[in-house]
């Protein structure tokens, strides 16, 4: 019997193994692709910006550009890592051309992020009919979070500036579709801002709301089918005015500050008002109380417009803040959603905290930092990253189960994604080497 020296087993590694392709699990994400039609859709899209006598489509430039963000690239070179497999990802473009892709791209401006986005607007029906019982609007509603994302810069790009973190970045408002407890989230906008830009900025809100509608199915895009959600940040008179008086009024339930007027009301309010907050599964949640307030609060703002209140005892060591009340942390939110306990649509609106899941996901895919330098060109950049978290949410909704649907990027890069394989000459493109388990959930 041999005796291990160390920690670790002693192996000998070598480079003459024929037919082994690294990465192997990124035909996942590349038959995802043409499951979906996203390359023909992506390809006649761009259509226009591809040259006479060229040999690569620009679609494809694209799209292996998102699939390398995918897979955990944060720059337009890291396209590499497929360009080094040919034989899962065919044939991919030289750095130079991908680079002059994008930059022909930021010189359409609008045009070409128009076209990107109808596309992506067109294959996202696609994906929620085949997906079923498993689509995000399974339930009869779509949830979309905004939020803000802070990014930072460690050069002087255009348009970075100093933040209100006391960083120096940009300020980008996205948009993400919440798949509920059993999913993860969907991009659907993202503008792109300077770091300066105010986060109640209610033009901003209005036109990453219209980005984010544009995306979702045509039956969505009105009506109260579809809730807007956000944090105080959307909470200004001029965005919920706006949603008010979209179609037959979309849903929302927007965050709001606790004004003076919002905090004596809550001091007014007899204890019969309150009613307990509650968690999933309709079990109370201890020490947090909600109560609908009415009356001059509500003055100036649309009508048909709820605003409920939530109070809580704060945890341990938690520091209390002068809108606080009795010793109370204080919250509220807009809503105008009728004939739902108002413990329910406490419950809902807290779920926004969701979106921080989106976020830090998207800071793993390609949204760590803004690559490029003008501001165009990042926007591009942005349409990149979309596409490929709109990859890494369709992935596990239409070929995954249990657990692994729940997986985020990090992990499925590490479980999935690096798999290594051999090629094998038979109507399966690869197969797993050998004493290898694929993941429960995978099909």
């Amino acid at each position: 019997m041999k005796k291990r020296i160390g920690l670790y087993p002693r192996v000998r590694v070598e480079g003459g193994g024929r037919g082994v392709v690294s990465q192997a699990g990124g035909v996942l994400l590349a038959k995802t692709v043409r499951k979906t039609g996203l390359d023909q859709a992506i390809s006649a899209a761009l259509a226009p910006w591809r040259k006479p006598r060229t040999v690569h489509d620009p679609g494809k430039i694209l799209l292996d550009v998102a699939l390398a963000v995918a897979l955990g690239g944060d720059c337009l070179a890291d396209v590499g890592m497929l360009r080094a497999e040919p034989a899962v990802f065919g044939p991919v473009a030289s750095d130079p051309t991908v680079s002059r892709l994008v930059d022909a791209l930021a010189s359409a401006g609008p045009k070409a992020l128009e076209a990107i986005r109808t596309a992506r607007a067109e294959v996202r029906e696609r994906v929620w009919k085949l997906a079923g019982a498993s689509s995000p609007d399974a339930g009869g509603q779509v949830i979309v979070d905004l939020d803000g994302v802070l990014v930072l810069a460690h050069s002087d790009k255009q348009d970075a500036a100093a933040t209100w973190k006391k960083s120096y970045g940009h300020h980008p408002l996205m948009g993400f579709v919440d798949h509920g407890r059993g999913g993860t989230g969907e991009p659907v906008a993202a503008l792109l801002r300077p770091g300066n830009a105010g986060s109640n900025t209610a033009a901003d809100h209005i036109t990453t709301t219209q980005l984010a509608l544009a995306q979702l199915p045509k039956r969505h895009r009105r009506g109260r089918s579809t809730l807007i959600r956000t944090d105080s940040a959307g909470g200004t008179h001029e965005f919920v005015a706006w949603l008010s008086k979209q179609g037959r009024w979309l849903s929302y339930s927007v965050g709001m500050t606790i004004t003076d007027a919002i905090h004596q009301a809550v001091l007014k309010a007899p204890a019969s008002a309150w009613t307990p907050a509650v968690e999933p599964g309709s079990e109370l949640r201890d020490g947090a109380w909600t109560a609908e307030l009415d009356g001059d609060v509500l003055k100036g703002w649309p009508k048909g417009m709820r605003l409920i209140v939530r109070k809580e005892r704060p945890h341990p060591g938690a520091q209390l803040r002068f809108t606080d009340a009795d010793g109370l942390r204080l919250t509220a939110f807009a809503t105008n959603t009728t004939d739902v306990p108002i413990a329910t649509l406490e419950l809902r609106h807290r779920q926004r905290a969701r979106a921080e899941d989106r976020i830090r996901n998207a800071r793993a895919t390609g949204l760590r930092n803004l690559p490029l330098h003008d501001t165009a060109q990042n926007q591009i950049w942005l349409e990149i990253v979309q596409l490929a978290l709109d990859l890494l949410a369709w992935l596990p909704m239409l070929a995954l189960t249990g657990k692994p649907r729940l997986w985020e990027p990090r992990r499925l890069r590490l479980r999935l994604f690096s798999a290594a394989a051999q090629l094998a000459c038979a109507p399966r493109s690869a197969r797993w080497p050998s004493g290898h388990v694929p993941p429960d959930g995978a099909t």
